[in-house]
Parts: structure tokens; C-alpha cells; sequence
């Protein structure tokens, strides 16, 4: 199965569609699949609900497609800096299903695993746990979560082979994962593209039988969230 397409635009053509549920990964601007988002916008799918840990910030990553008015809801665990979304959010453009950070990453690995919810004590007694079930395990009482299983999912990796074995860098892992193997289609944005067998087993992260397609961004723009610098005495 050749999984190696020419352009974002082609990884996503015949895949997305208005009203899908997407998970999207990365965490503030750190390991989003740049590329994936773009063509997206480019698209003009709309109507889409997004699940991403945030929504990049004004103008770059999700942030993009909130400008073009594309995603009807978010679920994330932090609006933080994205004058957009909180305009949108507050304004109620913009549907928001507000989920505990560990419970979105535990929502998206169940999904991938086959699990259709899970019990957890996370937001019990908060407006998170609101028209949720609740159950009670040696005396203490649980939330009950649905797994999320999207449509599509777009994933940002360091390296692939060409049969989509992938091996992320350091913290832009993060969500990745997760999102990769909840997709009913994933697609994988990577930096360096190799041949099967350069990738060492043990650096294998992922395995290829959850990749679908991939798209080669050898130069991301890695845009960073917010720079702090600190002074150095006598300098």
C-alpha cells in the first residue's frame, strides 16, 4: 500500500468533509502538523469539530482555521492565549466542550484501543462531570467519560520509512500518539522521509499499521508560542 502522497493537499483530498470530528495533535505550537492544517484551511471544509489540546494561537496552526470560521466546536483542555477562540468562545460562536488535559489524552488513547468509555475521579463535582453518569468504586465517586474515536486524525512526526513506522522528537510527541491511533484515517506529517528498515525497532514510536498516508514538510516553519529570555548578570 503506497502511503507516500506528493502534497498535503492531495494527503487530504477524498478524506475530509464538512461536519467530520477530527483530533489534531500537538500541544500549544510544538509538534502540530503545520502542512495538514494549512491545506485544511485551504479545503474549505467546514463545520468541524476539532479535538486538540488547544487552538494554536491568533493566526497560526488551528488558530487559522478559527479565522475562517471552519470549526463549529473545540474540544480542548486550554484556550490560553488565542484572543480568537476566547472571542468566539465568550462571544458563543464557538461551541467548547472543555475536558481535563489528562482526560483528553486518556479519551483519544482509549478510543484507539477499542474502549467506549472509562470511569474517572477527574472534574467529580465540577461543571465537568455535568449530564455525565456517576458511579461510585470503594466509596469514592467516578465520572463516567465516552472515548473519542474521530474521523480523521493529522499527526506530526519527526521521521517515517515509507510503510508509515514513525518516530517522534522529544516533547513534540505528545499528543501525537494518542491522536494517531484513535483515527479511523490518520495522516502523518513528517519532516524526513526513510527507507524501510533505517528506523531502529526500539525507535520505532509508532507503528505503521495506524498510518494511512504521509506527507513529506521537510522544512516546518516551528513557529514558537511565546519567547522568554533572561538577562544575564554583566552581560
Amino acid at each position: 500500500m503506497k502511503k507516500l502522497y506528493p502534497s498535503a493537499q492531495a494527503a487530504l483530498q477524498g478524506v475530509v468533509a464538512d461536519g467530520q470530528l477530527l483530533a489534531v495533535g500537538g500541544f500549544g505550537l510544538c509538534g502540530i502538523p503545520e502542512a495538514l492544517i494549512d491545506a485544511l484551511v485551504a479545503s474549505g471544509v467546514k463545520n468541524l469539530t476539532v479535538a486538540s489540546n488547544n487552538a494554536g494561537v491568533d493566526g497560526f496552526g488551528l488558530g487559522k482555521l478559527l479565522e475562517t470560521r471552519q470549526i463549529r466546536k473545540m474540544i480542548s483542555s486550554y484556550v490560553g492565549e488565542n484572543k480568537e477562540f476566547e472571542r468566539q468562545y465568550l462571544a458563543g460562536e464557538l461551541e467548547l466542550e472543555f475536558t481535563p488535559q489528562g482526560t483528553l489524552a486518556e479519551k483519544l488513547r482509549a478510543g484507539g484501543a477499542g474502549i467506549p468509555a472509562f470511569f474517572t475521579k477527574t472534574g467529580v463535582g465540577t461543571i465537568v462531570a455535568e449530564g455525565k453518569e456517576l458511579r461510585e468504586f470503594d466509596g469514592e465517586t467516578y465520572v463516567m467519560e465516552r472515548s473519542l474515536v474521530p474521523d480523521v486524525s493529522l499527526v506530526k512526526a519527526h521521521r517515517a520509512d515509507k510503510s508509515g513506522n514513525l518516530q517522534f522528537r522529544l516533547t513534540a510527541r505528545n499528543f501525537n500518539p494518542a491522536a494517531a491511533t484513535a483515527g479511523k484515517i490518520c495522516i502523518v506529517e513528517v519532516e524526513e522521509i526513510v527507507e524501510v528498515g533505517e528506523i531502529a525497532p526500539d525507535d520505532i514510536h509508532l507503528p505503521g499499521i495506524y498510518v494511512h498516508r504521509i506527507v513529506h514538510n521537510p522544512h516546518p516553519e516551528k513557529r514558537i508560542e511565546k519567547r522568554t529570555l533572561t538577562e544575564k548578570k554583566g552581560a
